[in-house]
């Protein structure tokens, strides 16, 4: 299975979308919202925050290894 490396990002405070490039070298702890500025920070139990609130979770838990 091809790892997808775009996520669209929903913000939970405003509900702004947008898709972003993930990392595959690292987890994206914190990212900052362009529409209200909110940063968000993965959910309790995700590794970053496309886990949390991106439509495709983080390339290293698509490929079934731990997120950093």
């Amino acid at each position: 299975m091809e790892t997808i490396l775009k996520s669209e990002i929903t913000c939970p405070d405003c509900g702004h979308k947008k898709v972003e490039d993930m990392p595959t070298n690292a987890c994206q702890f914190f990212y900052e919202c362009e529409n209200c500025k909110t940063v968000l920070k993965p959910i309790e139990g995700d590794c970053c925050v496309y886990c949390s609130y991106g439509t495709v979770p983080c390339p290293p838990i698509q490929e079934n290894n731990s997120c950093c």
